[in-house]
């Protein structure tokens, strides 16, 4: 149910943030699903047709690939969506949780190579080198092309998650051509799950990193760039502010910091003015557009603990 339009309204005066996400480019997302799909299911079959672990652990990448990217889609249609009666702020955290489940989907198709990496070291498995470096050239392009198409939205947490997961593609095409080339020429089998463990351990940093930054987010954390103690110093400083106590900061989409906390001051009747520099303190220093404050008479109030 929607809430009347005035409920959300934003008068003058007021933050910029509008609680949607329209500037997001679905198209972006879906080009790149598109040229994913498109390879996923060849390469699948030829990962298993030939036996090697390095094609299937890229040909399963591009399998979570197409998932997260259906993911991202999703949520990024889900993020355009206006405020409603019940979700006041609208639903653009709905970026960072679809990062947050792709991080994890990633780190269980990362568990699994290595546990079959692992295995394949003490018992090699014949692998046909020759169609694994046929398909994996054929990976490496498209993932370069995806690649490219994603990188033109930097700005979204969740368009950068779902790139993480077409680097970990690019990484494991490089390791599949690389140890096609080598089964081939010389017909050592090792090198298959030898490469295949040393991209999964490279991704890995990768993926802790969209967790933890899609974790903070979900957790309401303190933004990353913004000081909170100099923050809490920055508004006491300002001219007629006695004190500031109930002070809480957090993104409500990616990118979008929001401030509320209780401001004491000398005389309320001088708290228009006070409200005035603040929000241009905020906005100058902090980059906070979206703020909400309580004024106080300085001494009326119980003091935190």
């Amino acid at each position: 149910m929607n809430a009347p339009s005035h409920l959300h309204a934003h008068l003058k005066g007021d933050a910029k943030y509008r609680h949607q996400r329209a500037d997001r480019s679905l198209s972006i997302l879906a080009w790149a699903l598109g040229l994913t799909l498109l390879f996923a299911g060849v390469e699948v079959g030829a990962g298993f047709l030939s036996n090697s672990l390095a094609l299937i652990s890229d040909a399963g990448h591009m399998v979570t690939d197409a998932a997260s990217l259906g993911l991202a889609l999703f949520a990024q249609l889900i993020a355009r969506r206006p405020p409603s009666s019940r979700y006041s702020f609208g639903f653009g955290r709905a970026e960072a949780l679809a990062a947050f489940v792709n991080g994890l989907v990633m780190l269980l198709v990362v568990g699994w190579i290595v546990f079959e990496a692992v295995h394949r070291f003490a018992q090699p498995q014949q692998v046909a080198g020759g169609t694994v470096f046929i398909v994996a050239a054929i990976g490496l392009c498209v993932n370069l092309a995806v690649a490219w198409v994603l990188s033109k939205d930097r700005d979204s947490l969740n368009t950068r998650a779902a790139l993480v997961h077409v680097l970990g593609d690019m990484l494991g095409s490089v390791a599949a051509l690389i140890a096609g080339a080598v089964i081939w020429y010389t017909g050592w089998m090792q090198i298959d799950p030898l490469l295949s463990l040393i991209v999964s351990l490279l991704l890995l940093k990768s993926t802790y990193g969209i967790l933890r930054e899609s974790g903070h987010h979900l957790m309401e954390g303190v933004p990353a760039h913004i000081d909170y103690l100099q923050l809490g110093a920055d508004l006491e400083a300002v001219d007629g502010v006695v004190s500031v106590h109930d002070l809480h900061v957090w993104d409500m989409s990616p990118g979008e910091p929001a401030l509320i906390g209780h401001v004491e001051v000398a005389d309320l009747a001088h708290w228009p003015r006070v409200l005035k520099a603040i929000r241009m303190m905020l906005l100058e220093r902090h980059g906070i557009d979206h703020v909400t404050l309580q004024a106080e008479v300085a001494g009326r109030q119980g003091r935190p603990g």
